[in-house]
């Protein structure tokens, strides 16, 4: 389903970077950043804006690329991910990032009840009246919902300008305070680190800070032109941010000494001008805004995802897409976030909802990283933004989101891993047609496969080593699937293969019609057999001509076709005159030659290959063993053998075998000596007669032959195999090294 198309959007960049600046600006800055400098000094701090930004920046950077290459609805980040990744993925992600947005939502009102400490203090201390925080935070939990809930994200935007404006005023006032002891440190001696294996447990609690960016990002269904706001508002808050950290650190370094900034939370009040008054206005003003940024977000991240039915169900899903109004207010889905804010809120503990926070917020920069890294590894010519960032920013951002996560707590980090892979399986159970995926990846694998196929084309050039990259033709598919089986065999995991399905006629309109009919016949029919194979159609007036063309088909793999594979029906043979006619101009291209006669018989592989092996065919020989071990790759030959039958004259048996097993060891063929055959030739006993004796319940037979051959019997070479079953006649252009 998609988003409604009428629906009024009138913001433009000023309330992206004020939704971003006023949630970056939080409550972490004013309750966190003393004991954070403390803890580690001011030196590890400043380390740790800079390794929290290399995560942010990067985002930031990507997340104004990819909402300038597409046009960007409700849901922020989600739509962006759901958009790229596919559906299925962009639910997985889009709840957890909703998820983190709402809880922030709770973590903000908790933090603006510590705006009230010094007020709950006095009043305990003066009338004995012990006031629970909850008493201020579930109230304003409730009042604030109840406006945005009332009157939208309008009254949000408009609230934000206010309570920014008070929240940089506290700012002005910190910057322009006094050293709060004599033992306070100075700018141009900075402190050094300090505990340093606490680095990152005070990151994981102050990361929170960096994360107000998706804030303005979440706002993209109500912007005039996102694709023009979104960068803006969100570059510029993310640097703004960052820059006023560092100088924030550095005051509180050079006014405040470790013990103080360890011991008073709200230690900046005690050095800001007037900070009794002003920095607890600024407390509250900073969480104030926080929450109603995650309080306008959170919902649209919501609505977005119901908009895309990812839920279960569709009466869940209706209900919480539903818009009201012109600007499609999220009512419903604010009521839930609402209610899922009020539970964290009741739990309390600032630091763990922090370090929950967090981990959710990592994984969502991550994909966004990985996104614009794929789009530009991918080079897809419709990737085209207007704001572009490099692919090496994108990459260092998911390596950088993706390791934090674990130095901040492996714990928490791997819950959260476990918890993203359990969601998107119950959602890939309810929504199995969805895909996605492909969509991203299919440039990437398309890259990669470029990349190699060129590198294998090169070094093809470099290398005698031998492997089969065979092309099959055949009009025949869909009557006999053994041709495909032995394709499919041969292409598992040693070679390469194409299959061609002919289709007789000239190239029309219609004949392109009927092959992409059969094209997708193809394609179930390889997924089907779990193969490796690549299929194709090729439309010609004659045979002839078809082969003429696939034999100059370059290869899929890198490296030129090497063999050509053709089948015909040994009950029915219709198709072998036209085989026989065509191998004179396969031969002149240097290919190896296979002929299948394929049989009624079902296969039993348990009774493995029988290769025939004489002395007018020894060229052939290898050929023969190589692919008898290819085609053993594959799993359904797992319990066959390879047997060797050589024929020899009476006088020259025990050379032969010899001969043929120092052949086989130092090849090193997985023949056992006790499968190696040597046969006396009897001049009045026909070869075809021998191999009926031997091989009639063989799963495959493999035998040589010559062109000449061809040349002087025609047809008649490929008769006289009735009892055998299937059988693979073999012609090598040239003997193969073994080594």
């Amino acid at each position: 389903m998609s988003q409604t198309n009428h629906v009024k959007k009138a913001m433009g960049t000023a309330p992206v970077f004020f939704t971003a600046i006023s949630t970056i600006l939080g409550a972490i800055l004013f309750l966190r950043f003393g004991v954070a400098v403390g803890t580690v000094g001011m030196a590890g701090v400043i380390l740790l804006i800079i390794i929290g930004h290399m995560v942010t920046l990067p985002t930031a950077m990507a997340i104004s690329e990819i909402a300038t290459n597409q046009k960007v609805e409700g849901g922020g980040e989600y739509y962006m991910i759901s958009r790229s990744f596919g559906l299925n993925i962009g639910a997985t992600i889009g709840i957890s990032l909703y998820l983190s947005q709402a809880i922030s939502v709770a973590f903000y009102i908790i933090a603006f009840t510590e705006a009230f400490r010094p007020l709950l203090a006095y009043i305990q201390e003066h009338y004995q009246i012990i006031i629970p925080s909850r008493a201020i935070s579930i109230p304003a939990l409730l009042i604030l919902g109840v406006l945005i809930w009332k009157k939208g994200a309008s009254l949000g935007v408009k609230m934000l300008y206010i309570v920014v404006a008070m929240l940089l005023l506290s700012l002005l006032s910190f910057f322009l305070g006094h050293p709060v002891s004599d033992s306070a440190q100075i700018v141009s001696a900075p402190a050094p680190f300090r505990n340093l294996d606490q680095l990152f447990i005070v990151f994981a609690i102050i990361f929170p800070a960096f994360t107000g960016m998706d804030a303005g990002v979440g706002l993209s269904g109500d912007l005039n032109k996102p694709q023009k706001s979104i960068p803006r508002g969100t570059i510029l808050a993310t640097v703004t941010g960052m820059i006023i950290y560092i100088f924030v650190v550095l005051k509180l370094n050079a006014s405040a000494s470790e013990q103080d900034l360890l011991t008073q939370p709200l230690i900046m009040s005690k050095i800001a001008l007037y900070g009794w008054i002003i920095i607890p206005l600024g407390l509250a003003a900073a969480t104030l805004s926080s929450a109603i940024g995650s309080i306008l977000v959170a919902p649209r991240t919501l609505q977005a995802i119901s908009i895309d039915s990812s839920f279960p169900s569709q009466k869940v899903n209706r209900f919480l897409g539903k818009g009201v109004g012109k600007t499609n207010e999220p009512q419903n889905a604010t009521l839930v976030t609402l209610l899922l804010a009020l539970v964290f809120v009741s739990f309390g503990g600032i630091d763990i909802v922090a370090k929950i926070i967090s981990m959710f917020f990592m994984m969502t920069y991550a994909a966004m990283n990985l996104i614009s890294f794929f789009n530009h590894f991918g080079a897809d010519p419709s990737y085209r933004p207007t704001f572009k960032s490099k692919w090496y920013f994108s990459l260092a951002g998911f390596f950088a989101a993706t390791l934090l996560m674990f130095l901040m707590s492996t714990l928490y980090a791997f819950i959260s891993v476990v918890a993203i892979f359990v969601l998107y399986l119950i959602i890939r159970h309810y929504h199995k047609k969805r895909e996605g995926l492909e969509s991203i990846f299919q440039g990437v694998m398309f890259q990669i496969s470029r990349k190699l196929a060129v590198y294998l084309q090169n070094s093809a050039k470099k290398t005698e080593t031998w492997r089969p990259s065979a092309i099959c033709i055949s009009s025949d598919t869909f009557e006999r699937d053994k041709i495909f089986d032995l394709l499919n065999w041969i292409s598992y995991s040693h070679g390469f293969g194409t299959y061609i399905h002919y289709l007789e006629g000239y190239y029309s309109k219609e004949t392109h019609k009927e092959a992409e009919k059969v094209m997708k016949r193809l394609i179930n029919k390889a997924n089907k057999t779990a193969g490796n194979m690549i299929v194709d159609t090729v439309i010609s007036p004659s045979y002839t001509s078809a082969i003429a063309q696939i034999i100059q088909t370059p290869g899929i793999s890198g490296m030129e076709n090497n063999m050509v594979i053709f089948e015909y029906d040994k009950q029915q043979p219709v198709q072998l005159p036209r085989i026989i006619d065509n191998l004179r101009m396969v031969e002149a291209g240097d290919f190896d030659i296979c002929i299948l006669g394929t049989s009624m018989r079902n296969i039993n592989y348990a009774n493995g290959i029988h290769i025939w092996i004489r002395d007018i065919n020894r060229d052939n020989e290898r050929l023969m063993v190589l692919l008898s071990y290819v085609i053993l790759g594959h799993p359904s030959w797992k319990e066959a053998t390879m047997n060797l039958f050589i024929l020899s004259e009476k006088n020259k048996m025990e050379e032969t075998r010899n001969n043929s097993t120092q052949f086989i060891m130092e090849g090193r063929i997985p023949v056992s000596p006790k499968n190696i055959r040597v046969i006396e030739q009897e001049p009045d006993v026909n070869f075809r007669t021998t191999i009926g004796q031997y091989s009639s319940e063989a799963a495959l037979t493999i035998v040589g032959f010559y062109n000449e051959q061809i040349k002087h019997e025609g047809e008649k070479h490929f008769e006289g195999f009735e009892t055998v079953g299937d059988i693979l006649f073999v012609n090598a252009h040239k003997i193969l090294d073994i080594e």
